[in-house]
């Protein structure tokens, strides 16, 4: 039986791997062909990243 008072734990950093995965199934399904490397680096915005930590 489950405490009373809810102690759901939510790990943002999870969370969002989860959201990025089912962002690149969404693309890597509506693609005709395998996704280049820079299509991949484009749905998991790593170049958006990079960008901001440079500051």
């Amino acid at each position: 039986m489950a405490p009373v008072g809810g102690t759901a734990v939510q790990d943002h950093v999870a969370l969002a791997e989860i959201e990025l995965c089912g962002e690149l199934i969404i693309a890597a399904s509506a693609a005709r062909e395998r996704l280049s490397l820079e299509s991949i680096d484009e749905v998991l915005k790593v170049a958006e990243e990079r960008d901001s930590s440079r500051g």
